[in-house]
């Protein structure tokens, strides 16, 4: 999945879901692209900050999160 890929899919989760705080919704994204997509954003979590904090689980979401948080900051 791309970063645009994810981007939209946060996107389209956020309209589904008005008024949901932005972690709650990264995490049902994370719940929607299923075990292996997790997984694959926790270890590219890993990587990123060399370390694991958490579940995989809450990793990936940390990941969705920051991608979606330093695109938006790269637009600015």
């Amino acid at each position: 999945m791309t970063d645009e890929e994810l981007v939209v899919e946060l996107a389209l989760t956020r309209l589904d879901n008005p008024g949901v705080d932005l972690e709650e919704i990264a995490a049902m994204v994370v719940r929607r692209v299923g075990r292996d997509r997790m997984l694959q954003f926790a270890s590219q979590n890993l990587a990123a900050r060399d370390e694991l904090r958490g579940s995989a689980f809450d990793a990936a979401v940390e990941y969705v999160l920051r991608t979606v948080l330093n695109l938006r900051e790269d637009d600015s």
